[in-house]
């Protein structure tokens, strides 16, 4: 049976979630099939057993599991003898640390060099929602948010400075193949590649050519995403 990934959209059926972004590359990864729906944001509460507030979601085989790391543990769990995502529970530990630095440090300070991009390719029965909640979660208007973020470029990618060092002795952050850890960084990476024109990262960054390996693993799953035009 076909694992569903219930799979956040704007218009144009563009695909971008970052969470969802690292489930995609998880099953991938692990060599599975899937059915990818577009899920606009205000149909969520709709999705598998009515539950679910947020995506990714997944459906197998009458199971839903939701939470993009959750996700990502199911799957080496019932799918052990597919290629592991973690390479065992110290891997799962290190991509704990990867998520929360990701959380802290990383998605805000991209969300507020894009956050009115996003807006502008949504669907129209999520535009008010979006502009809503995030302008809640924020304090300011989107276009306020986003407003000088040239300036702020740079700060942004002084946040990846770690990712830049690990580079510096291996091709990916799990080693000498890409692990999960890697598909949490690319998923927030690829967020903004389909959702902005801003350029984010220098030509001779080793980010940049990190992030190119990444769009090409799995036959090209990340690159077949269309990058947003300037």
């Amino acid at each position: 049976m076909t694992i569903i990934l219930y799979d956040l959209c704007g218009a144009s059926d563009i695909r971008l979630s970052p969470y969802c972004w690292r489930t995609k590359m998880a099953l991938a990864h692990k060599g599975l099939s899937f059915e990818s729906r577009p899920t606009p944001f205000t149909e969520i509460p709709s999705i598998a057993d009515g539950q679910q507030k947020t995506v990714p979601v997944i459906e197998d085989d009458g199971r839903v599991i939701r939470d993009s790391f959750d996700i990502a543990v199911y799957l080496d769990d019932v799918y052990a003898d597919r290629p592991s995502l973690f390479g065992g529970a110290g891997g799962q530990g290190a991509a704990r640390f990867v998520e929360n630095w990701v959380k802290v440090s990383v998605l805000p300070a991209l969300a507020g060099l894009i956050v009115a991009d996003v807006h502008a390719i949504l669907q129209d029965i999520d535009s008010a929602y979006f502009r809503e909640s995030r302008e809640k979660r924020f304090g300011r208007a989107l276009e306020d948010i986003q407003a000088g973020r040239e300036d702020r470029v740079d700060a942004f990618r002084a946040t990846l400075e770690p990712l830049r060092q690990t580079l510096a002795t291996q091709p990916f952050i799990g080693g000498a193949e890409a692990s999960f850890c890697d598909y949490i960084v690319f998923g927030t990476l690829q967020w903004a590649r389909v959702s902005s024109a801003l350029k984010l990262l220098a030509d001779d960054d080793p980010v940049a050519a990190w992030f190119e390996r990444c769009l090409d693993l799995h036959g090209g799953v990340g690159r077949a995403a269309p990058a947003k035009a300037a």
